[in-house]
């Protein structure tokens, strides 16, 4: 596909799920502009990339940076990394439901977002709470199309180490043997397979907003057309 009017926001992009997401944004050769919003100065990997140094608490000065057509959210981080429950809450609630917000006002076509398995605003577990809460803010938004993702637990090369998950990772490779039937639900799941779904889903033209368990996630990752 070669839609050269087509252009392209990642919030993210240096995360375990938003680095494989601009990789396969490239290959995928859809969007004639990549905007990428930072923290710090980045190497630009590609000409049609555009990185920006943004202070993530303004999102609202760089208003104009989202006239773009579709939104790919990728924030998110950990209670051990982000030190504080209101840390993490900024990162993966605050961030999200404010690009969302100036997405909206700019007429972006759509916002993707990743989420997790088990997000709920209910939840008795402060992750899966925020993660709920989230999607639940995103949704009273009414943007034209709403695509959420919600993987299992993500197997990649992250750039900080940890070692709950390094364990849990090598661990899944061999759960993930036996996990079939209602039990694929909870396989673990490839970090470029959720950047392949959500590349492929930009290019879908639903509109309403849209789940998608990691199961789903895998299956359209498979359909991939680059």
């Amino acid at each position: 596909m070669n839609n050269r009017g087509k252009t392209a926001l990642v919030l993210g992009s240096s995360g375990l799920v938003g680095k494989e997401l601009v990789e396969t944004l490239i290959k995928q050769n859809t969007y004639n502009k990549i905007v990428l919003l930072v923290r710090r100065p980045i190497e630009i990997i590609n000409t049609v990339c555009e990185p920006h140094v943004v202070d993530f608490d303004h999102l609202e000065n760089e208003e104009v940076l989202f006239q773009v057509t579709d939104v790919f959210c990728c924030l998110g981080t950990t209670i051990k990394k982000a030190k504080t429950k209101e840390a993490f809450r900024k990162v993966d609630f605050d961030y999200p439901v404010e690009a969302a917000k100036l997405a909206s006002k700019q007429g972006v076509e759509k916002f993707l977002i990743v989420t997790a398995m088990g997000a709920n605003p209910k939840s008795h577990f402060f992750y899966n709470q925020v993660k709920g809460e989230v999607e639940e803010a995103l949704n009273k938004l009414e943007l034209p199309s709403l695509h959420i993702f919600r993987p299992s637990l993500l197997l990649g090369n992250r750039e900080e180490f940890r070692f709950g998950e390094k364990i849990a990772a090598k661990a899944s490779y061999i759960m993930n043997l036996f996990m079939v039937g209602p039990l694929k639900t909870y396989k673990a799941i490839e970090a470029k397979k959720v950047a392949a779904a959500m590349a492929e889903v930009a290019s879908f033209e639903a509109t309403g907003v849209h789940l998608y368990p990691s199961q789903e996630i895998e299956r359209i990752a498979k359909r991939k057309r680059f």
